[in-house]
Protein backbone atom coordinates (compact mmCIF):
# COMPACT_ATOMS: atom_id res chain seq x y z
CA UNK A 1 0.00 0.00 0.00
CA UNK A 2 1.13 3.55 -0.81
CA UNK A 3 0.15 6.27 1.67
CA UNK A 4 0.53 9.96 2.48
CA UNK A 5 2.03 11.06 -0.85
CA UNK A 6 1.23 13.54 -3.59
CA UNK A 7 1.44 11.50 -6.77
CA UNK A 8 1.84 12.56 -10.39
CA UNK A 9 0.57 10.51 -13.31
CA UNK A 10 4.08 9.13 -13.87
CA UNK A 11 4.55 8.14 -10.22
CA UNK A 12 1.15 6.48 -10.08
CA UNK A 13 1.94 4.55 -13.27
CA UNK A 14 5.17 3.29 -11.71
CA UNK A 15 3.33 1.98 -8.66
CA UNK A 16 0.73 0.31 -10.85
CA UNK A 17 3.50 -1.39 -12.82
CA UNK A 18 4.61 -2.92 -9.53
CA UNK A 19 1.09 -4.28 -8.99
CA UNK A 20 0.34 -1.84 -6.17
CA UNK A 21 -3.41 -1.32 -6.05
CA UNK A 22 -4.08 0.26 -2.62
CA UNK A 23 -3.58 3.99 -1.99
CA UNK A 24 -4.38 5.83 1.25
CA UNK A 25 -4.27 9.55 2.04
CA UNK A 26 -2.74 10.29 -1.36
CA UNK A 27 -3.24 13.53 -3.26
CA UNK A 28 -4.08 13.52 -6.97
CA UNK A 29 -5.50 17.06 -7.12
CA UNK A 30 -5.62 18.44 -10.70
CA UNK A 31 -3.82 15.35 -12.02
CA UNK A 32 -4.49 14.15 -15.57
CA UNK A 33 -4.98 10.41 -15.15
CA UNK A 34 -6.77 9.86 -18.46
CA UNK A 35 -6.94 6.31 -19.80
CA UNK A 36 -4.95 4.72 -16.95
CA UNK A 37 -5.78 1.15 -15.97
CA UNK A 38 -6.93 1.44 -12.36
CA UNK A 39 -9.06 -1.68 -12.24
CA UNK A 40 -9.58 -3.13 -8.75
CA UNK A 41 -7.70 -0.26 -7.09
CA UNK A 42 -8.67 0.88 -3.61
CA UNK A 43 -8.47 4.59 -2.81
CA UNK A 44 -8.90 5.43 0.85
CA UNK A 45 -9.18 9.04 2.04
CA UNK A 46 -7.51 10.21 -1.18
CA UNK A 47 -8.01 13.59 -2.85
CA UNK A 48 -8.93 13.85 -6.53
CA UNK A 49 -10.29 17.40 -6.65
CA UNK A 50 -10.51 18.57 -10.30
CA UNK A 51 -8.64 15.46 -11.45
CA UNK A 52 -9.24 14.15 -14.98
CA UNK A 53 -10.05 10.43 -15.17
CA UNK A 54 -11.27 10.44 -18.77
CA UNK A 55 -11.74 6.90 -20.14
CA UNK A 56 -9.97 5.32 -17.16
CA UNK A 57 -10.47 1.64 -16.46
CA UNK A 58 -11.96 1.71 -12.96
CA UNK A 59 -14.08 -1.41 -12.84
CA UNK A 60 -14.21 -3.07 -9.39
CA UNK A 61 -12.44 -0.06 -7.84
CA UNK A 62 -13.23 1.05 -4.27
CA UNK A 63 -13.38 4.68 -3.13
CA UNK A 64 -13.60 5.14 0.63
CA UNK A 65 -14.07 8.62 2.11
CA UNK A 66 -12.35 10.27 -0.85
CA UNK A 67 -12.65 13.90 -1.91
CA UNK A 68 -13.13 14.34 -5.65
CA UNK A 69 -15.06 17.56 -6.14
CA UNK A 70 -15.20 18.62 -9.82
CA UNK A 71 -13.40 15.49 -10.96
CA UNK A 72 -14.10 14.37 -14.53
CA UNK A 73 -15.01 10.69 -14.99
CA UNK A 74 -16.18 11.07 -18.60
CA UNK A 75 -16.23 7.78 -20.55
CA UNK A 76 -14.65 5.89 -17.63
CA UNK A 77 -15.41 2.21 -17.08
CA UNK A 78 -16.76 2.06 -13.51
CA UNK A 79 -18.61 -1.25 -13.68
CA UNK A 80 -18.97 -2.65 -10.14
CA UNK A 81 -17.13 0.35 -8.66
CA UNK A 82 -17.97 1.24 -5.05
CA UNK A 83 -18.07 4.76 -3.60
CA UNK A 84 -18.62 5.15 0.13
CA UNK A 85 -18.64 8.38 2.12
CA UNK A 86 -17.12 10.38 -0.75
CA UNK A 87 -17.36 14.06 -1.69
CA UNK A 88 -18.24 13.93 -5.40
CA UNK A 89 -19.85 17.36 -5.71
CA UNK A 90 -19.96 18.80 -9.25
CA UNK A 91 -18.37 15.72 -10.78
CA UNK A 92 -18.88 14.81 -14.45
CA UNK A 93 -19.77 11.27 -15.51
CA UNK A 94 -20.77 11.79 -19.15
CA UNK A 95 -20.94 8.49 -21.09
CA UNK A 96 -19.41 6.58 -18.14
CA UNK A 97 -20.18 2.89 -17.70
CA UNK A 98 -21.79 2.63 -14.27
CA UNK A 99 -23.43 -0.79 -14.41
CA UNK A 100 -23.74 -2.20 -10.87
CA UNK A 101 -21.77 0.74 -9.40
CA UNK A 102 -22.84 1.82 -5.91
CA UNK A 103 -22.81 5.16 -4.09
CA UNK A 104 -23.42 5.15 -0.34
CA UNK A 105 -23.25 8.15 1.93
CA UNK A 106 -21.92 10.32 -0.90
CA UNK A 107 -22.25 14.00 -1.73
CA UNK A 108 -23.17 14.33 -5.40
CA UNK A 109 -24.57 17.86 -5.45
CA UNK A 110 -24.42 19.23 -8.98
CA UNK A 111 -23.09 15.99 -10.45
CA UNK A 112 -23.83 15.38 -14.14
CA UNK A 113 -24.72 11.85 -15.27
CA UNK A 114 -25.33 12.63 -18.92
CA UNK A 115 -25.73 9.62 -21.24
CA UNK A 116 -24.34 7.09 -18.73
CA UNK A 117 -25.03 3.36 -18.87
CA UNK A 118 -26.44 2.59 -15.44
CA UNK A 119 -28.06 -0.86 -15.29
CA UNK A 120 -28.00 -1.88 -11.64
CA UNK A 121 -26.46 1.38 -10.39
CA UNK A 122 -27.53 2.08 -6.79
CA UNK A 123 -27.56 5.18 -4.58
CA UNK A 124 -28.15 5.18 -0.82
CA UNK A 125 -28.04 7.90 1.86
CA UNK A 126 -26.69 10.39 -0.67
CA UNK A 127 -27.14 14.00 -1.71
CA UNK A 128 -28.08 14.47 -5.36
CA UNK A 129 -29.15 18.10 -5.02
CA UNK A 130 -29.19 19.80 -8.40
CA UNK A 131 -27.76 16.71 -10.10
CA UNK A 132 -28.40 15.96 -13.78
CA UNK A 133 -29.98 12.48 -13.86
CA UNK A 134 -32.01 12.82 -17.02
CA UNK A 135 -33.29 9.49 -18.31
CA UNK A 136 -32.15 7.47 -15.29
CA UNK A 137 -34.16 4.37 -14.45
CA UNK A 138 -34.98 3.76 -10.79
CA UNK A 139 -37.72 1.29 -11.61
CA UNK A 140 -38.54 -1.07 -8.70
CA UNK A 141 -35.66 0.42 -6.70
CA UNK A 142 -35.64 1.01 -2.95
CA UNK A 143 -34.51 4.62 -2.69
CA UNK A 144 -33.15 5.19 0.80
CA UNK A 145 -32.61 8.79 1.94
CA UNK A 146 -31.82 10.29 -1.46
CA UNK A 147 -32.09 14.06 -1.70
CA UNK A 148 -33.13 14.90 -5.28
CA UNK A 149 -33.96 18.55 -4.44
CA UNK A 150 -33.61 20.78 -7.53
CA UNK A 151 -32.30 17.82 -9.56
CA UNK A 152 -33.10 17.38 -13.25
CA UNK A 153 -35.08 14.13 -13.29
CA UNK A 154 -36.59 14.63 -16.74
CA UNK A 155 -37.57 11.32 -18.30
CA UNK A 156 -36.61 9.30 -15.22
CA UNK A 157 -38.44 6.05 -14.54
CA UNK A 158 -39.60 5.70 -10.92
CA UNK A 159 -42.30 3.13 -11.61
CA UNK A 160 -42.80 0.71 -8.69
CA UNK A 161 -40.00 2.44 -6.75
CA UNK A 162 -40.23 2.88 -2.97
CA UNK A 163 -38.94 6.08 -1.38
CA UNK A 164 -37.63 5.63 2.16
CA UNK A 165 -36.95 9.22 3.18
CA UNK A 166 -35.32 11.69 0.82
CA UNK A 167 -36.72 14.58 -1.15
CA UNK A 168 -38.08 15.53 -4.57
CA UNK A 169 -38.58 19.19 -3.63
CA UNK A 170 -38.41 21.51 -6.64
CA UNK A 171 -36.99 18.76 -8.87
CA UNK A 172 -37.53 19.01 -12.64
CA UNK A 173 -39.87 16.13 -13.48
CA UNK A 174 -40.73 16.58 -17.14
CA UNK A 175 -41.85 13.23 -18.63
CA UNK A 176 -40.85 11.33 -15.46
CA UNK A 177 -42.89 8.19 -14.70
CA UNK A 178 -44.20 7.40 -11.20
CA UNK A 179 -46.80 4.68 -11.79
CA UNK A 180 -47.20 2.59 -8.62
CA UNK A 181 -44.32 4.43 -6.93
CA UNK A 182 -44.60 4.72 -3.14
CA UNK A 183 -43.75 8.33 -2.30
CA UNK A 184 -45.08 8.35 1.27
CA UNK A 185 -41.59 8.56 2.75
CA UNK A 186 -40.39 11.41 0.52
CA UNK A 187 -40.61 15.19 0.69
CA UNK A 188 -42.54 16.28 -2.41
CA UNK A 189 -43.02 19.97 -1.68
CA UNK A 190 -42.60 22.69 -4.27
CA UNK A 191 -44.81 21.02 -6.86
CA UNK A 192 -46.47 23.11 -9.52
CA UNK A 193 -49.89 22.23 -10.89
CA UNK A 194 -48.32 20.92 -14.10
CA UNK A 195 -46.02 18.67 -12.07
CA UNK A 196 -48.87 17.02 -10.19
CA UNK A 197 -49.97 15.03 -13.22
CA UNK A 198 -46.54 13.37 -13.30
CA UNK A 199 -47.50 11.56 -10.10
CA UNK A 200 -50.57 9.92 -11.58
CA UNK A 201 -50.72 6.36 -10.21
CA UNK A 202 -48.27 7.05 -7.37
CA UNK A 203 -49.05 6.49 -3.70
CA UNK A 204 -48.82 9.48 -1.35
CA UNK A 205 -50.09 10.08 2.19
CA UNK A 206 -53.05 12.24 3.20
CA UNK A 207 -50.63 14.71 4.80
CA UNK A 208 -48.61 14.95 1.58
CA UNK A 209 -51.75 15.48 -0.49
CA UNK A 210 -52.91 18.28 1.80
CA UNK A 211 -49.47 19.92 1.71
CA UNK A 212 -49.33 19.82 -2.09
CA UNK A 213 -52.79 21.34 -2.38
CA UNK A 214 -51.84 24.14 0.03
CA UNK A 215 -48.71 24.93 -2.00
CA UNK A 216 -50.94 25.20 -5.07
CA UNK A 217 -53.01 27.81 -3.28
CA UNK A 218 -55.99 25.56 -2.54
CA UNK A 219 -57.62 25.63 0.86
CA UNK A 220 -57.83 22.27 2.64
CA UNK A 221 -60.71 22.18 5.13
Amino acid sequence: MISDLTLSREELSQHLAQSIRHFANCDFTDADLSRLDLQSCTFERCTFNAAVLYACKLSHSSWLRCRAAEADFEAADLVDARFQGCDLNNTKWRRAKLASASYRGCKLTGASFEEVSHLGTTFEDSLLVGADLRGFSFRKAELKNLDFSDADLSGCDFRDAVFEGGSLRDALLKLAKFDNADLRGAEIGGLKLNDAKMFRGAVISHAQAASVLREMGLMVM
